[in-house]
């Protein structure tokens, strides 16, 4: 059962909605401790002074904002405390946009809004009304001692909170060398044939078509060194991505490349998920090892 994290109300004009915030993302990274080679102990981290070698105790340690190379000005907690943001248990809505104004760059960390107990009638009216109007509120609201700017958006089913970066925190693409060349110019037959392997490329989302491939592998490897299998290491170095020689050939090649894939697949008959790393799209796709058998020729169990 989910536990919430924070509750307070959304606020926007004099009416208040009592809510509860729950993560609404669990991240499955697989974590690994540092350990000594030679006896498999953990490796402990420990603050040592940079001037005298000494180990410094975690209560002489203060906070330094670089000025100058080497030159820090001293920050005292105290100080930090007195300029954190208003503590206050509400999610003040400024304005409400559309969704399309908002460049998905700046979204950061969702979480779910949900009523908090005899809140159900006002958070259900906001949410249809929201969803109704197609629009996304922008508020602010103070989290972990932050505040947050957030965007919230109604689903066919709860209310989700999304904080957002600010827009300097934002890399300019301008920045990037690599895009600055205005120079290169393409073909009308270059385009047409593009928009075509788009096209044939296009189907609904569906998310949970997509896993982690590596980490399933790294899970699988940890299960086999736990029950004592020897494991091979022969490690391949990826091969460098190139230019294609000839663009509007490649492009040509991936086109019927699909084309291919979908026939092979054509009638009632499902195709297979595509994976998450799909690998080129110019590489052609393998041809099934058999042909799918029949509702009348169910496939013989090995």
């Amino acid at each position: 059962m989910a536990r919430s994290i924070w509750t307070g109300s959304i606020s926007f004009g004099l009416v208040n909605v009592p809510v509860k915030l729950y993560t609404a993302v669990s991240r499955k990274t697989v974590h690994f401790h540092q350990l000594h080679d030679a006896d498999g102990a953990r490796i402990q981290q420990k603050r040592f002074c940079s001037a005298d070698g000494e180990e410094v105790p975690y209560e002489h340690i203060v906070k330094g904002y670089e000025v100058a190379p080497d030159s820090y000005v001293v920050i005292e907690t105290g100080e930090l405390e007195a300029l954190d943001p208003k503590k206050t248990r509400t999610i003040e809505i400024e304005q409400f946009v559309d969704a399309t104004e908002i460049d998905p760059i700046l979204y950061d960390q969702p979480y779910y809004l949900a009523p908090a107990p005899g809140a159900a009638k006002a958070y259900r009216l906001m949410l249809e009304a929201m969803r109704g109007a197609g629009r996304v509120a922008i508020a602010r609201v103070v989290l972990r001692q932050k505040e947050h700017l957030v965007a919230l958006r109604a689903t066919a089913e709860v209310m989700v909170m999304e904080t957002l970066v600010f827009a300097d925190e934002v890399v300019a693409p301008s920045t990037l060398d690599e895009v600055k060349d205005g120079a290169v110019e393409v073909s009308e037959r270059e385009l047409e044939v593009a928009r075509q392997l788009i096209e044939m490329l296009s189907g609904p989302f569906d998310a949970t078509q997509y896993h982690d491939d590596y980490r399933d592998a790294v899970l699988a490897l940890i299960e086999r060194k736990v029950a004592g299998e020897q494991i091979a290491v022969a490690p391949a170095a990826a091969p460098a991505p190139s230019v294609a020689p000839d663009l509007m050939a490649a492009l040509q090649a991936s086109v019927d490349a699909v084309g291919l894939y979908n026939e092979r697949w054509d009638g009632d008959q499902a195709k297979p998920k595509r994976r998450s790393r799909a690998g080129s799209p110019t590489a052609k796709p393998k041809a099934p090892a058999a042909k799918p058998k029949t509702a009348r020729q169910p496939t013989k169990k090995s």
